[in-house]
Order: structure tokens, then sequence, then C-alpha cells
């Protein structure tokens, strides 16, 4: 992200590899104790985005000392072949957690093979039974899996000495993944942030963002949040994509929800990509890393 005069960056990449140094800690803790944290893939068909993704994911796991557990179908796998993998992996004790890459391919049903992931080991946090958890859970420990971008969001604000106690979030977006899940985090009462959810049907989007101490883009539509919508000395989180073909290069570019001109008025911004990003893969981890140590009684 350009024109950055004021803001302070919130580094994604170095924050990622702070957690990701800690979880090589708690993985040597954990293996000293015959226990060796399994992160498994399911991979459907041969998707190069997905491919690229998914290999990260497994490269750094590894690299923390983590068990790397890939499985891939063919992109004609029927909705069976899928469910039986699914209910290998809940069955094995070396898989603590897993993800089923996104999008499957159209003949399958999403709904129902997510649902069917045990929620002890849903790596992504957004197995319903999960995510009703949440809901319940204002006051208590946490002690199930959380959805992993908004809860990278609020790690990289926290551990860059930025207090989310008392502001007012505006988050533009409702997707599952952030926009629908960010505010039960925020709101409890261990971070006590005020949200308002936005979205692209919002009429008065622009009133509302000016109000905003943070304001979390997750629309998925390019620079929807303009520099004249911030607020002076705000926080912003570009967890949008946008992908566009570059006419002079024939390169595709990634462009965030943020105005790259809203770094002159904010007071913290994330860039994308390298912001949000590699909080999500680090928090990944550590969702399975504590599975893993919950099944050890170490939690």
């Amino acid at each position: 992200m350009t024109d950055t005069a004021t803001a302070q960056i919130l580094d994604g990449k170095a924050t990622a590899a702070a957690i990701k140094a800690e979880l090589t800690g708690r993985v040597a803790t954990l293996r000293a104790k015959g226990v060796t944290p399994g992160i498994a893939t399911v991979l459907v068909g041969a998707d190069p985005a997905s491919q690229l993704y998914v290999s990260m994911k497994h490269k750094q796991s590894e690299q923390i000392g983590m068990n790397s557990i890939q499985r891939e179908l063919p992109a004609d796998a029927t909705q069976a072949d899928v469910e039986a993998l699914i209910d290998e992996l809940n069955a094995d004790p070396d898989c603590h957690g897993y993800i089923v890459q996104l999008p499957l391919p159209k003949h399958l049903d999403t709904d129902a093979i997510l649902e069917r992931i045990d929620p002890a080991k849903d790596a992504d946090g957004l197995h319903p039974t999960n995510l009703g958890r949440l809901v319940l859970n204002v006051n208590s420990e946490i002690t199930t899996p959380l959805p992993c971008t908004p809860r990278g969001v609020i790690e990289l604000l926290e551990r860059n000495g930025y207090s989310l106690a008392g502001k007012h979030v505006v988050v533009v977006g409702r997707g599952v993944t952030i926009g629908r899940t960010i505010g039960l985090l925020l709101t409890r009462r261990a971070i006590n942030a005020t949200v308002t959810l936005t979205h692209t049907g919002t009429k008065n989007l622009s009133e509302l963002l000016k109000q905003a101490d943070v304001i979390v883009g997750a629309a998925g539509v390019k620079h929807i949040v303009k520099a004249s919508d911030v607020k002076p000395g705000a926080a912003l989180l570009d967890v949008g994509v946008t992908r566009e073909t570059d006419p002079e290069t024939g390169k595709s570019r990634v462009h965030g929800d943020i105005d790259p001109a809203a770094a002159q008025v904010a007071g913290w911004i994330s860039p994308n990509p390298g912001g949000v990003g590699p909080m999500t893969v680090a928090l990944l981890m550590t969702n399975v890393v504590e599975a893993a140590e919950r099944q050890a009684g170490i939690a």
C-alpha cells in the first residue's frame, strides 16, 4: 500500500512471524510429551490458486515442527468420496485440525461437507457448532476453535499496541469468513469493542465510516473505503481482495477495499497484501496447536 504519510503500518508478516516463533516452542513442548500437532488439508481438484495456498500452509506448519497431512481428491470426486475422507480425518488421532480448501467443485454440497467436520478439529473456526458456542460465550474462557481471520485482525492490532476496549469498529462486508463473525469476538467482554456491521447495501455507509475508530474492509470491493470516509487517526484493516488484470503488463494485481490515499488520514493501516493474510495462516496453525494442547491436557 502506498501514500503512507501518516499511518503506522500494521505489519502482518512480522506479527505472524512472532506468533509462529511462539508456536514453535509450544509444539516442542507437545512433542516432548509424545504429541506432534497434525494439521491436514483436503483439496478437491487442481485449482492452481488453491494448490498454492495449501502448499504455503503446509510449508509454514512444517517449519514450526507440526505434522503436515495433505489429502487430495480429483475434481470429479463424488459427495460420498469427500465425506468418506472427512470421516477418515475425524477418526485419525494424528490429525488435530484440518480445513477443506474452498471453493469446492460445484457438483458438491459444500455446506454438508463442512458440517461433517468434527468441531474439535475445525481449523478454520467456522463450523456451525463452534460459531454457536461463540455466540453463547460472552464472558467465559474460550475452549473451541475461533474464526482465523477475525482473530488475526484482533491479534494484529493488539500485538502492535492498539487497545480495542471501548472503540467503535465499523465492519464493511457480511461474509461468514469475516463480516458476520468478527463482531462475535470484538464484543466479548475481554475485548469490549462496539461493532457496526455494514455492507454494499448500506445506504449511509460513508456517514458510518466517519464515526469509526477502526474500519475493517472485508467486502471484496475495490477501494470501497475512500480517504474522505476516514476519521483522522483511525485504524484501517484491509481484508478485501479484488483481482484485476493490468492492461499494460497482463499480470494480475490485487486491490484492497481501502483506497491507498486513506493512509494519509489514518493513524494505523494494514497493507494488502502483507497485512491480515499472513495473520490468518498463523492463527489457523494456532487453532490446531490449541486443539492438540486440549487433547494432551495442557491447554
